[in-house]
């Protein structure tokens, strides 16, 4: 797996045993593969992660695949057969990392569990993604990214006051645990280094975005008050928020600041709310948000939105608008830094896909070719562990692999 453009790569040398399907646990195998881990991918035999089948097909493939699976090698097993699972301890045996997102309790029902697994391997670092986390009183309980948006805080937050919450147009909460699945995988090896032995880390989707809730808590706990949904707005920091432009779309503005504030105020010509000094300050202005908000459409209301985006960068006051797929592809500072890359897919056809972060300056990482076919790699992957061609062919006909 590894090339030569790979040998200076952070993680080249780690292997990496993915067990686990759709977004979590393979969004943050993705991430190790991308900075030179060997990933291991098993998938069923015939069908595959179902994320093969997720949102967009072409020629019998997601587009989301040649993304989420890309600088993975796939192999093709049966986790419910005994042979299956012999297999996987001894892929265990020569892994520094397995990561999973199974139901909690499956990987045991299968002799797989980290009690077993630890004594093949005491260096292993098991990371283990679920809804709730391997322990507590909702532990079996079936979760996904929504249901830990929604417990973790922020599906209420989301919306306009007064209406039923929306969710995130991603599967953001997935994306987040995946992000601290990967904190722990480092953190871990991090701790093997010195003393040798692997440990578990448990990732729960709910407390990934429980974690990114910011001040919710505290409040509710110095206050009684439990925030609300606000729309555009970001409650509590003045003014941040969307205004409607002459022709109909929106900006945003971030003029937060104190001294931003002051230019955003000179530019919309209203010098009176620059020196007003109950505004000097986040605290005063938040008291008087909708005041400010109004003061700030009523000017976006005149112009067309590139004009007001240009008046703003030039007086050094943040704003935007809301990127479409589109103003992404074609986005100068993204080709830039080369966050839209493309990649030949096995027909031929081009595809534009996201970069890799984060950017290192002296090892970056690598983009790699889209997902693997299933079981592309399986031969390849057995042989390595001795498991010769007529074995191979004996575990295929039995449906093993």
């Amino acid at each position: 797996m590894t090339t030569p453009d790979d040998r200076r790569l952070p993680l080249d040398g780690l292997k990496v045993l993915e067990l686990g399907q759709l977004i979590a646990g393979p969004f943050a195998t993705k991430l190790l593969g991308e900075f030179g881990a060997d990933v291991i991918k098993v998938e069923p035999p015939g069908t595959g992660d179902p994320l093969r089948r997720w949102r967009m097909i072409e020629d019998d493939t997601s587009l989301w695949w040649h993304v989420q699976t890309r600088n993975k090698r796939s192999v093709s097993m049966d986790l419910r057969s005994h042979e299956g699972q012999d297999l996987v301890r001894r892929l265990v045996a020569e892994a520094d990392v397995l990561v999973e997102n199974f139901r909690p309790g499956t990987l045991e029902g299968w002799g797989l569990g980290w009690e077993a697994l630890s004594a093949i391997n005491p260096g292993l670092i098991m990371v283990r993604v679920s809804g709730y986390g391997q322990t507590g009183p909702y532990r079996d309980k079936p979760g996904f990214g929504v249901i830990g948006e929604a417990m973790g805080g922020l599906r209420y937050l989301t919306g306009q006051p007064g209406e039923p919450s929306v969710r995130v147009g991603v599967s953001i909460g997935d994306s987040l645990s995946a992000l601290y699945a990967v904190i722990g995988t480092l953190l871990a090896l991090q701790e093997r280094a010195r003393s040798g032995l692997g440990q578990v880390v448990d990732i729960a989707l709910y407390e990934s975005v429980f974690a990114m809730m910011e001040s919710l808590l505290p409040e509710y706990d110095a206050s009684g008050e439990i925030r609300e949904p606000s729309g555009s707005a970001l409650p509590g920091i003045t003014p941040s928020n969307a205004y409607r432009t002459r022709s109909g779309d929106y900006v945003l503005v971030a003029g937060n600041g104190d001294s931003i504030f002051k230019r955003l105020m000179q530019v919309i010509e209203r010098p009176d709310l620059a020196e007003d000094p109950t505004l000097a300050h986040n605290d005063g202005r938040a008291r008087q948000a909708e005041r400010i908000d109004a003061a700030i459409e009523a000017w976006t209301l005149q112009y067309e939105r590139d004009d007001i985006l240009a008046r703003l960068d030039a007086a050094r006051v943040p704003a935007g608008y809301p990127y479409t797929a589109a103003d992404i592809a074609r986005d100068p500072h993204y080709l830039a830094r080369e966050m839209i890359q493309s990649i030949t897919r096995p027909n031929g056809k081009p595809l534009k896909v996201p970069g890799v972060l984060p950017k290192l300056s002296a090892t970056p990482g690598r983009l790699g070719d889209g997902g693997p076919a299933l079981g592309q790699h399986t031969d390849e992957v057995l042989d390595e562990l001795g498991i010769d061609a007529a074995t191979r062919d004996k575990l295929r006909q039995a449906g093993i692999i």
